[in-house]
């Protein structure tokens, strides 16, 4: 299968555009489509002469050129209506009636220039349609969001995302502005669908289903929320599809200077601990250092519940239920020899004090630390108690 893609290095077109790659190279095996596709690429630095050979040989047509914010009003129509017309005509010069889809916004339904060339070129589509039997496909897109898409330019989310990762100012007029808002990767999978003719339609025209209603200082809010919690440490909210949309659009504005940042360590002569990650309802990840030789640990908890996890190195895990049994004999002690070479999990039970102990006389030993609650300095519910009583 050919596919033409017009604005292939817009935001739109460039998303899509990766992942047909994808599809073709066999990194997206998901998709209905069959990976035997050429994707050919037009945009404002291709020729006319390349025009002529995509639409002679294309398959399928995704028609995402446009104008958003031209100097010149007038240049709306030309760039929305006045392409749409040359691509069909070009289509009609090669007796091509392949299916075309055609990229519009829900201003085309508002009387300004840009909703007005907008309209125009809808209705040429369909008229197309029509004259030729070629079947046609025209989205409304509302507010589309996520990564690749130019900030100060037609989407506040990418401004916004841009300026508080480049801890710039932003401004909102009315917080209270409902948007709806659509993730790339959303527009992307039913465009893809488009090509098996999976597409969603209502009336005459095509949708993504897809729609998140947010506040625009409720967006604002979440961003600052992103990216206080880097230095934090506290993980982001991430449990429905807009939270995570938001936060992987956010990711992608970071400078390089931000993409990396340092941790507290807390060294000593056993070796270091260090605090990774916080959440409000999940507890903490924590990353523990611990020098050849040395034990660490000895003590135990009422309610805290941790998980280790030697990642590298070399250790003996101990644990000893507080307290006597009924004979008044102190509980055994349970022994978990760990490694990095075999990754396993042991359980810090409340109520029973436990160590860790690197059995190497040369190496570190690495070990990840899950805890069911995050540190309170003042309150830590930790009691010291060896596990081994002499």
């Amino acid at each position: 299968m050919n596919i033409l893609v017009t604005g292939a290095n817009g935001f739109v077109g460039k998303n899509l555009c990766a992942q047909l790659d994808n599809i073709a190279n066999q990194k997206a095996r998901w998709y209905k489509v069959d990976s035997d596709l050429t994707v050919f690429r037009y945009d404002v630095d291709s020729t006319q002469e390349e025009l002529e050979e995509y639409c002679h040989k294309a398959d399928f047509v995704f028609n995402l050129a446009g104008v958003n914010r031209p100097q010149d009003p007038k240049e709306f129509m030309e760039g929305n209506f006045g392409f749409a017309s040359v691509l069909l005509d070009t289509l009609k010069k090669y007796n091509n009636t392949c299916p075309v889809m055609i990229s519009s916004s829900s201003q085309a339904a508002l009387d300004n220039p840009y909703g007005l060339s907008k309209k125009a070129g809808e209705e040429l589509m369909f008229q197309y349609s029509k004259e030729t039997g070629a079947k046609v496909l025209v989205y409304r897109f509302p507010n589309l969001f996520g990564k690749w898409c130019r900030p100060n330019y037609n989407s506040v989310v990418a401004t916004f995302c841009y300026n508080i990762a480049n801890d710039l100012p932003i401004q909102i007029n009315d917080p209270n502005v409902m948007l709806n808002l659509v993730y790339i990767d959303d527009v992307v999978d039913n465009l893809i669908a488009c090509l098996t003719g999976d597409e969603y339609k209502e009336g005459k025209y095509c949708y993504v289903p897809q729609v998140h209603k947010v506040r625009l200082g409720d967006i604002a809010d979440m961003l600052y929320a992103f990216d206080k919690g880097r230095y934090s440490l506290q993980i982001p909210y991430v449990s429905d599809s807009f939270h995570k949309a938001l936060y992987s659009t956010y990711t992608s504005y970071l400078p390089k200077e931000k993409i990396s940042y340092p941790l507290e360590m807390k060294i000593d002569d056993r070796g270091s601990f260090s605090e990774f990650i916080k959440t409000e309802n999940h507890g903490q990840v924590s990353i523990n250092i611990s020098k050849p030789g040395i034990t660490k640990g000895q003590h135990w908890h009422h309610n805290l519940v941790e998980r280790f996890l030697v990642v590298s190195g070399h250790g003996l895990i101990q644990l000893r239920k507080e307290g006597v049994d009924d004979n008044g004999r102190p509980y055994p002690v349970l022994n978990y020899e760990v490694s990095g070479e075999k990754l396993e999990v042991v359980e810090m039970i409340a109520g029973y004090t436990h160590n860790l102990i690197n059995l190497s006389d040369k190496e570190d030993m690495v070990t990840v630390i899950w805890a069911n609650g995050c540190f309170d300095p003042n309150r830590p519910d930790t009691y010291s108690d060896p596990v081994e009583m002499k």
